[in-house]
């Protein structure tokens, strides 16, 4: 195969990538003029580059941004007559007169096979090349995982260059509704997973410009190094018991630097994922996105670079990801999956939502309408461990059981990541999912004491009415003492709910003010695993006097002089106050998802 490749590329091009340490002779785009005939190297199926014929239509200065430019170019023959531009194809090598161009990067909007398409040059590829001190950074995130917006760039093309005689004249018909380059949809394949885990999260992957296909993870090979330009790269973001990698074409190869795509995967600058041989099985033709059916082979360096014009990564061993242990326990038995992840704060709790939603999904032990049981930890290196507890019961809507949990773990590993303090470093991530049967659900539907007065010391007795879902109602008794240093004539307020309700009333709801309280990583770490659980019942006794949150400290009944110095002296993100004071509080366990709540009040006298 790669005798052959030689013969394809030809004499010039092999000569300017005779050594992989050997800088390609570069055509600056200052001299690319329309009319030019060029070629492409792209792999359609198996390990063969094939050559692809193109003109080159003219040259957009400044479309992608400043001093950013891109060719317009149209590829010619059957192949891509038949396929148009592929997704896998960004990072294709564009070659004229020998001499390396640049990387096929953008194609024309959605649903056109029209073999048209855009080249980032190959010297604003060099860009993203790591030098010392950089200050800024050419990268363009296209979002985040929690974002409602997520979508890869257009570029619009103007009216003047539509109408410019660059173009053929069979061509021009097309643009009669005005015309955009969008970045080549680069492949994010899939092994090991359930399908409608895949169609679940692919209308948030596809904001990135990813197209989620399944296919399958290939066993290392010995050449799996020996990359030449038109091979394919894959960028891993979870290996083990399920596998997934972006894959796109090598455009270069310098020394040991590995250059592709000639557009961004995700825009985040400065990464450490690891990288992979892909190989490709087939493409598929279609009328909407003609995809590459790629494979994952082994590791074969870092992807260090993720920025406007290209991906940049380095051969060698590839950087350490993040293991992950998921148990999951039914009533047919237990099952244990391992899986290990890209190590990212953007992109890590969006993989974890997918692998713990696959883990629990895909398999013959898991079925809808059943009670899940969440417990586990998650490791950081230097800090204690975050402990995770909670119960999360089906619900009659559309959402699969399972995404209520994995959008709770998301939610954490989310705020973890985001902490101002420092950058976590998870060591292990661990989870275990108890299937229980029926829809375990109580909701309170009333409260009431035994008495409407009580004095400083006394016990009373909460009588709390609980109905489980399609049960019989419940009546539960917890006995309260009201606390000895409160104040005669006082009245105080009785709280009996759940998690939700003791939270709003205790603590701040959003998790900013919750992450601001804190002074410190390990402060937070002590916030979050004092959070309350969705299968108690809490009873929360309150009085009229004001709470101080400093860092991860509650200070009850503060007087309103320390209020004012500690709040200027820490400043506002670690200084919040509460209209009451926590006297006490109880919870009862219960074998369901507590929803619901009811408010008493008691006088002291």
């Amino acid at each position: 195969m790669r005798g052959a490749l030689l013969c394809v590329l030809g004499l010039a091009a092999a000569a300017a990538f005779a050594a992989p340490a050997d800088a390609p002779e570069i055509m600056p785009v200052a001299q690319v003029k329309a009319g030019m005939k060029g070629v492409v190297y792209t792999i359609f199926s198996g390990d063969t580059i094939d050559k692809v014929d193109l003109v080159v239509l003219g040259v957009l200065p400044d479309l992608i941004g400043p001093q950013q430019p891109i060719i317009l170019v149209q590829l010619l023959g059957d192949k891509v007559e038949h396929t148009g531009v592929v997704a896998g194809m960004s990072g294709s090598p564009v070659f004229i007169d020998g001499k390396l161009v640049g990387a096929l990067s953008l194609k024309f909007g959605s649903f056109s096979k029209d073999p048209l398409a855009g080249v980032t040059p190959f010297q604003n590829m060099l860009e993203v090349t790591p030098v010392p001190a950089r200050a800024t950074s050419t990268a363009t995130a296209w979002g985040t995982p929690d974002s409602n917006s997520v979508s890869p760039p257009r570029y619009e093309l103007p009216n003047s260059v539509l109408s410019s005689n660059i173009w053929p004249k069979s061509d021009t018909q097309m643009f009669t509704g005005g015309a955009y380059l969008t970045p080549i949809e680069t492949p994010l394949v899939f092994s090991g997973i359930n399908p409608g885990v895949l169609s679940h999260f692919a209308p948030e992957l596809a904001g990135y410009g990813l197209v989620a296909v399944q296919g399958g993870a290939g066993e290392p090979q010995p050449d799996d190094a020996n990359l030449v330009p038109g091979d394919m790269v894959s960028v891993v973001f979870v290996k083990g018991d399920m596998t997934a990698g972006a894959s796109c074409t090598v455009t270069a190869i310098t020394a040991d630097r590995v250059y592709a795509c000639g557009h961004p995967i995700f825009g985040f600058g400065d990464v450490q994922f690891p990288m992979a041989r892909a190989r490709v099985v087939t493409t598929l033709s279609s009328s909407a996105d003609s995809t590459k059916i790629v494979t994952t082979g082994g590791t074969i360096g870092t992807l260090s670079e993720d920025r406007l014009t290209a991906i940049m990564g380095t051969l060698d061993k590839g950087p350490k990801m993040i293991p992950m242990d998921l148990r999951l326990i039914t009533k047919a038995g237990e099952r244990n999956f391992h899986f290990s992840l890209a190590d990212n704060p953007k992109i890590t709790p969006l993989l974890v939502n997918i692998v713990a939603m696959n883990g629990l999904t895909s398999n013959t032990t898991y079925s809808e309408g059943t009670t899940l049981r969440l417990s586990g930890e998650i490791e950081i290196a230097g800090h204690s461990p975050v402990q995770l507890e909670n119960m999360f019961a089906p619900t009659d809507s559309a959402v699969p059981d399972a995404a209520f949990v994995v959008f709770s773990v998301q939610n954490l590993f989310a705020r973890i990541f985001t902490n101002p303090y420092e950058v976590p470093k998870v060591a292990h991530i661990r989870l275990n999912l108890e299937s229980l049967p029926e829809r375990r659900f109580t909701t309170i539907e009333g409260a009431w004491t035994d008495t409407a007065e009580a004095v400083p010391g006394q016990t009373i007795q909460v009588k709390i009415l609980l109905r489980p879902y399609r049960g019989a109602p419940e009546l539960k008794t917890i006995p309260i003492i009201i606390p000895l240093q409160t104040d005669r004539g006082t009245t105080l307020r009785l709280q009996v709910s759940d998690s939700v309700g003791a939270d709003r009333t205790t603590r701040p709801v959003s998790a900013l003010a919750t992450v601001n309280q804190a002074g410190s990583l390990e402060q937070f770490i002590r916030i979050l695993n004092r959070e309350r659980r969705n299968d108690r019942l809490y009873i929360t006794l309150l009085q009229p006097t004001t709470t101080l949150l400093l860092e991860d400290k509650e200070l009850p009944n503060a007087p309103l002089s320390a209020v004012n110095v500690l709040g200027q002296r820490r400043g506002s993100p670690n200084a919040t106050t509460l209209r009451e004071s926590l006297a006490g509080e109880w919870s009862l366990p219960t074998e369901g998802v507590v929803s619901g709540g009811v408010s008493l009040s008691i006088r002291v006298r």
